[in-house]
């Protein structure tokens, strides 16, 4: 049925987008506007249930405060209400309409949603197809897998049962091994208890005769000692009587051998000559008195060993202040003089202690210089030498400090088994003594000990032939050159070190031109000695030579053979 109901002016009926229907014939929610206004009746039925709903908040409806006033709108007029009902009415009409394009569209969602579950069922059937062909791949890869470790384990079980038998063999071989064993060590032991009681039977019959043998040897015994104690008492006579004769005669011997040592030392006292010994025995006790007396006295004492400690700074500088100059070397000659021997007198073991400081800076400076550069030693000498005849003592104990320092080469002589009061050498005091240094408890080397002695033996050479205004003490002049060589080529023991030979080579290259002139053909016979002994060998002995067989004394050798062979040819020339 149609309502003839004037159109409004609507827009036109063109589509312009797709109208928004209700699949249950329901208007939309653009449709709902297009209805009525609510009228004031309309709001006054929907406010209990607002009122309602906000109750929860009060513990009655009657505390509920009344909503507030809808503004009210204005009346429409009659036209406008006509209006308003055939726009509801032409709007109604038109959603009932059934548009065709809508109907397509439908139809084509359908037909795409069928499509689309059959591409699923077969994708599915696709999947399900490849999981059961993968199933099956990985059931026939899991039962080659369990067939090959099959094998394996029954490899290994093969295996084990293999070496379970090897062991059950081994075990089986060693039981039958130590079964074999164990009835031979049986049968051993009954072997050797008969042994035992046979050797006993033979024992007690041994014994036997032995006690019957060795009474018939103690019966002729007893016989043959009665006659050797007979023949020895009369050989005892005889020999009591020979010793008596041979006493007399050695005691005659030894009268007339002490009479000419006493002759001897008497000479040498007139001379003011002495043994080796004597000099070693005397710088030793020299070296003991210095340490326990003064050295002692000012190192318990603080105010002495400031006062001593204040010198010995004063001295060492002067001494590495030394110059090849003859200027420097008196100016620092006397600067020493005033240190030790001031205006006001120093206390004698001050005194002592200070030379004793003085004579130890000198010689190392000759063990540190002159090992360097020899010609360093000649102005050491100069000083060294104006001091020994100027300052008092001080001879003794520089040649005291020099045998502490060097050992025996100085005098020169072979360190004794025993110390100069008899007393037994330790280690460490024996190595002292010989003048060897030790650090940590270990000796140096022989390189360093020989150089470090020929340099302080070539300033000691140095000082026998410098030239002094008084004559020095007897261990300090000229003939002491001599002497030195004499005792040298007299001792094998020394001449066959690597040391002798250095020490020979600094004396020659210091003083044996000098000594020829001095001592004519009894220095060329001296030279002859100790060319044999470089050469040939010492006393004419094949392989024995001056210096030994270490490549030091071999080197300090061949110095001393040249050294030899160039005396000889200057003074030939000459």
């Amino acid at each position: 049925m149609r309502y003839g109901l004037p159109r409004s002016t609507s827009p036109s009926p063109e589509r312009r987008s797709r109208r928004r229907t209700s699949t249950f014939g329901l208007p939309s929610d653009t449709e709902s506007d297009l209805e009525e206004p609510r009228t004031d009746s309309d709001s006054e039925l929907s406010s209990p249930s607002s009122l309602s709903s906000d109750s929860f908040c009060y513990e009655s409806e009657s505390q509920v405060p009344p909503p507030p006033p809808r503004p009210k709108r204005e009346l429409r007029s009659s036209a406008e209400q006509r209006h308003a009902e055939d726009t509801v009415a032409a709007i109604r009409l038109r959603t009932r309409y059934h548009d065709p394009y809508e109907e397509w569209e439908k139809q084509t969602r359908k037909d795409a949603f069928h499509t689309a579950r059959r591409a699923q069922v077969q994708t599915r059937l696709e999947t399900q197809r490849r999981r059961t062909q993968r199933n099956t791949q990985e059931l026939q890869s899991l039962a080659t897998m369990h067939a090959a470790q099959l094998a394996e384990v029954q490899k290994q079980l093969a295996t084990l049962q293999v070496r379970q038998q090897v062991e059950v063999n081994k075990l089986v071989s060693s039981w039958q091994e130590q079964d074999k064993t164990f009835r031979g060590r049986i049968e051993g032991v009954i072997r050797v208890e008969e042994e035992k009681l046979r050797a006993k039977l033979e024992a007690e019959r041994k014994a036997r005769e032995e006690a019957e043998r060795k009474r018939k040897e103690e019966e002729e015994r007893r016989k043959v000692e009665e006659e050797v104690k007979r023949k020895e008492e009369e050989q005892a006579q005889r020999q009591r009587e020979t010793e008596a004769a041979a006493k007399h005669q050695e005691e005659e011997k030894e009268r007339l051998r002490r009479d000419k040592l006493d002759a001897e030392e008497q000479g040498r006292a007139q001379l003011g000559m002495s043994l080796a010994e004597e000099d070693w025995v005397h710088a030793r006790e020299t070296l003991k008195n210095l340490k326990a007396g003064p050295m002692k006295t000012v190192k318990g004492n603080k105010p002495l060993k400031s006062q001593w400690s204040a010198i010995r700074r004063q001295i060492t500088p002067k001494i590495g202040q030394l110059t090849h100059d003859i200027d420097s070397v008196t100016r620092i000659t006397q600067q020493l003089i005033d240190i030790i021997c001031p205006s006001e007198r120093l206390p004698p073991d001050i005194y002592f202690a200070a030379l004793s400081s003085l004579a130890k800076a000198i010689l190392l400076q000759a063990e540190t210089e002159v090992t360097a550069e020899k010609r360093s030693a000649i102005p050491l000498a100069m000083v060294a030498a104006r001091l020994l005849g100027t300052l008092e003592g001080f001879p003794d104990i520089f040649f005291a400090k020099l045998v502490q320092r060097s050992g025996g080469w100085p005098v020169p002589s072979a360190i004794p088994s025993t110390d100069s009061d008899g007393t037994a050498w330790d280690e460490l005091e024996r190595t002292k003594a010989m003048g060897y240094r030790t650090n940590d408890g270990q000796r140096e080397t022989l390189s360093d000990h020989v150089m470090r002695v020929s340099g302080m033996m070539r300033v000691y050479f140095l000082i026998l032939a410098a030239p002094v205004p008084q004559p020095l003490d007897k261990m300090f002049q000229l003939p002491r050159f001599w002497t030195y060589f004499a005792r040298m080529i007299g001792d094998e023991r020394l001449l066959e070190t690597a040391v002798a030979a250095q020490v020979l080579h600094a004396a020659l290259d210091v003083g044996g031109m000098e000594a020829k002139f001095i001592w004519g053909n009894q220095w060329v016979k001296m030279l002859e000695l100790l060319y044999e002994g470089a050469t040939t060998g010492i006393g004419g002995v094949a392989g024995k030579l001056v210096g030994g067989q270490t490549p030091e004394g071999k080197a300090a050798r061949v110095r001393v053979q040249l050294q030899i062979e160039r005396i000889m040819n200057a003074t030939s020339s000459r």
